[in-house]
């Protein structure tokens, strides 16, 4: 695209945000949407905290979760992001965001048929509060259709899309420029710096401010896309464990009553699996990759080395830090720390494009033209997680219904790696939630873990963050930074060459993980089920 492109459909985006942020304003000032949507909130919030069991009024009837079939739709959407992009009658159909958010769409669009026209029990409801809708008399259930929209859209997606857009667009300001020589030792230490900095700014500020300084350092090099697999293994996942705005699991953990700094206690697993990761990546690229580069790329790479200077970040490093801020403090569910006072509904999201337009008002253009950035990843991202978002509730459902009972049989390493599992392929943060609420004793709400014992929370954290890393559907970053490499001409695996990465070096990792730190308790093996767990102490 030219430079007057980029102006332009930068312009566009400015317009749009602008624009977002007024009609947010004037709802909130002239009709107070935003503020009732709160009091409903802090309403329900208190109503729990009165009744330790659960109501059964009327509009609250016990909702029951749809048939196993009903996941189709998820397992097809799944299927095309897999094998569209390796079908010779596909692959260039695919390319095109348009074909994408078609396939995405319409899978969602029968999700929603099948609830508003065969689903006749009622259904759990969790946006703005936690609710049961119950069926009625109506030949069209728009009651169901409107509860998994809001749970799918209003009360994850929003959120989701809009965090990834605004530390996308900001950390593109920002340009690290130079050329260093490209070797295992360089490009580990970009992931080790960068898996350090994902626990401060998100997996996904630190993959935004990162993955375009090793693509220039690994432009002379032929094979790259073992590189950027490892990138998104350390930086996109494994290096956000450490505190609550890392990775969005661990943030709901927060809301929930967890301590902030409760995550530190993570540390150990934290660095015997990124260490290994970098360990890994290092020999491997050492005793294989490295050398089947030509003597001439490697003499170009080593002659065109240009030190790192960086640009941007006066003005876009706050505005991260800000995005950071309104993330941990703009929660309509927690007031404000110091405060009684609880933020409207979505004034965080709308603070989060406000940053975004100081950074693309005021930012520079010739950085982001120097950056090469547009918002084509993001909207692959939207465009597909759209319909992930819509296609996964039946999934989500009949995991909240049997969680429980799933549960009862778990023990740590259970936890580990059932939570693991369905963050591979469904949304990890609800997937840390239904497990988190599962394993929560009510009477114990008020302790540092939130009355989950703390090796079973251990292992929920771990399996929700790390395993985020198993498919380029488990997190949003891990796509954002396929769409970013292969933009920049890369070619990247396909959906099942990337688990083929994830299933040979990071499931041995997360096996040795699992026994180091998951499996005995002061020398005490666990017994089987959540009632069983020794008492909470600190990690080995």
């Amino acid at each position: 695209m030219t430079s007057s492109g980029h102006r332009s459909r930068g312009n566009s985006v400015l317009i749009a945000i602008v624009s977002v942020v007024v009609l947010y304003l004037l709802s909130a000032a002239i009709w107070g949407h935003p503020q009732y949507a709160t009091s409903l909130v802090v309403g329900a919030a208190s109503n729990h905290s009165e009744h330790s069991e659960p109501s059964h009024e009327e509009g609250h009837d016990e909702a029951t979760a749809p048939p196993v079939w009903t996941v189709l739709p998820f397992v097809l959407l799944l299927g095309a992001i897999a094998v569209f992009p390796l079908l010779h009658a596909t692959e260039h159909w695919w390319e095109s965001n348009a074909s994408r958010f078609k396939v995405a769409a319409g899978l969602a669009l029968i999700t929603l048929c099948y609830y508003a026209f065969i689903h006749d029990a009622a259904v759990e409801s969790h946006w703005p509060v936690h609710s049961s809708v119950a069926p009625s008399e109506s030949a069209i259930q728009t009651g169901f259709v409107g509860a998994m929209l809001g749970n799918a859209l209003l009360a994850e997606y929003i959120p989701f899309i809009v965090l990834l857009f605004s530390l996308y667009s900001i950390a593109g300001g920002i340009r690290i420029e130079g050329d260093l020589r490209a070797d295992p030792l360089t490009n580990a230490a970009f992931m080790g710096v960068g898996g350090l900095l994902a626990s401060f700014v998100g997996t996904t500020g630190a993959a935004m401010l990162l993955i375009r300084p090793l693509l220039e350092t690994n432009k002379e090099r032929k094979h790259v896309s073992h590189t950027i697999v490892f990138f998104i293994f350390v930086v996109c996942n494994c290096g956000g464990c450490l505190l609550p705005i890392g990775d969005p699991p661990l943030f709901l953990g927060y809301l929930e009553g967890v301590s902030f700094f409760w995550t530190l206690t993570l540390w150990r697993s934290w660095l015997l699996v990124n260490g290994l990761l970098l360990l890994v990546y290092c020999l491997i690229d050492q005793l294989y990759f490295y050398r089947q580069e030509t003597i001439r790329d490697i003499k170009r790479d080593i002659s065109q080395t240009r030190k790192l200077k960086i640009s941007g970040l006066a003005l876009n490093g706050p505005l991260l830090l800000g995005v950071v801020m309104a993330v941990a403090l703009l929660d309509p569910r927690k007031a404000v720390p110091g405060t009684d006072w609880h933020a409207w509904m979505f004034l965080r999201e709308v603070v989060q494009l406000a940053l975004v337009a100081l950074s693309l008002h005021f930012g520079s253009k010739k950085i982001r033209e120097a950056n090469n950035f547009n918002f084509a990843a993001i909207v692959e991202v939207a465009a597909l997680f759209i319909g992930i978002f819509v296609c996964m509730q039946p999934a989500l459902q009949i995991l909240t219904e049997q969680g429980d009972m799933l549960a009862k049989s778990l023990g740590p390493g259970g936890y580990f790696w059932a939570t693991g599992a369905l963050s591979s392929f469904l949304d990890n943060a609800p997937t840390y939630l239904v497990f988190f609420k599962t394993a929560q004793d009510p009477t114990m709400i008020h302790s540092v873990t939130a009355g989950v014992p703390e090796i079973i929370l251990k292992a929920i954290s771990l399996g929700a963050v790390f395993m985020g890393a198993m498919t380029y559907i488990g997190n949003g970053p891990n796509f954002m930074v396929k769409a970013i490499a292969e933009k920049s001409g890369v070619r990247m695996p396909s959906f099942f060459g990337y688990m083929g990465y994830s299933c040979l070096i990071l499931l041995p990792i997360m096996l040795l993980n699992q026994w180091q730190n998951l499996s005995h308790v002061d020398g005490v093996p666990h017994e089987t089920g959540n009632t069983q767990v020794a008492a909470p102490v600190e990690d080995h």
